[in-house]
């Protein structure tokens, strides 16, 4: 299964049963509709990638002579492009049963490995000039050609609702933000107009499903006087919006949110996350299970790292 990602936003999906890309937003289904060549390349990419992962998995669990019965590899293959002064990254890199084993560093054009015995199978050649022109060809230009359709949605700030949470009197309060865009925010506790840094929890950035973001920090009152507390502020503030949003501890706060927050929260650190300013990501995994005539794939499950 592939999972297609734009500043965190999952635009694309296809896995080896449909053989095809959906697109996950709208702006992805009018690209669809107005370029169907352009779409086409990137539905036979799925088939493409899936052929060429497919061997790989194999040929790395004959090597490795593993004989457990359930393995997972993941590869993560992305780039990033600022646009100011045509600046390029990239990055590719393998996961084998949920642990790091193996990086493609593009500068120096070498293998970085935990796994010695991973270089023979994967790291040939002809694997390092795909992989490179991958990055420095087409997702580069995935970059450049996306944001025409999605401007609008990737590139508008959204403010969040900001709420403070406590879930019992003692307990310690939590300035939750929700629904924001772009990730690249701040949420902060103050007094008098200055942050504080000590006592202080702060949470994960971290994806709602409709593509904005969340977050929160907390801070333990319990020892602050009652007449105190209104000294005190949650500061949020979020890159090209000027005016911060400042929700005053002397508020009401509520605890209905609280046990849907921290399951949000608990879900969302469980999915991996890769940050950047315009960074397009890859994620295949698959698994396989063993029965009498072999090895058959198995339902997969998307996991990231």
């Amino acid at each position: 299964m592939v999972v297609i990602q734009i500043n965190n936003v999952q635009i694309g999906y296809c896995d080896s049963n449909i053989k095809t890309t959906l697109p996950k937003q709208d702006w992805m289904d009018k690209l669809r509709q107005e370029d169907p060549q352009y779409w086409g390349w990137i539905s036979r990419q799925c088939l493409v990638h899936q052929q060429l992962f497919k061997e790989e998995f194999l040929d790395l669990r004959r090597r490795l002579n593993d004989t457990q019965t359930v393995h997972s590899l993941q590869r993560l293959t992305g780039c990033e492009w600022v646009e100011e002064n045509e600046e390029v990254t990239g990055f590719h890199r393998y996961g084998y049963d949920g642990e790091s084993f193996l990086e493609f560093d593009l500068k120096t054009q070498t293998w970085i490995t935990s796994k010695p015995e991973s270089v023979d199978i994967i790291s040939k050649d002809n694997e390092k000039n795909f992989w490179t022109d991958f990055v420095n060809r087409f997702c580069i230009n995935w970059l450049k050609k996306l944001p025409k359709y999605a401007r609008s949605s990737l590139m508008t700030p959204v403010r969040p609702s900001v709420s403070l949470l406590q879930k019992t009197p003692s307990s310690a309060v939590s300035c939750h933000a929700t629904g924001f865009y772009p990730n690249r925010a701040e949420l902060f506790w103050s007094k008098y107009g200055v942050e504080i840094h000590e006592g202080v929890d702060k949470g994960e950035i971290l994806p709602n499903h409709d593509g904005t973001f969340q977050m929160s920090v907390e801070m333990d009152f319990s020892s602050v006087p009652e007449e105190e507390r209104k000294k005190y502020e949650c500061v949020f503030q979020l890159s090209g919006v000027k005016v911060d949003i400042i929700t005053s501890l002397g508020g009401s706060m509520t605890n209905e949110l609280v046990i849907k927050y921290l399951e949000t929260r608990i879900a969302g650190v469980v999915v991996g996350v890769v940050v950047g300013l315009l960074l397009l990501c890859m994620t295949a995994l698959l698994l396989w299970k063993k029965n009498k005539t072999g090895f058959r794939a198995a339902s997969s499950k998307f996991s990231p790292h």
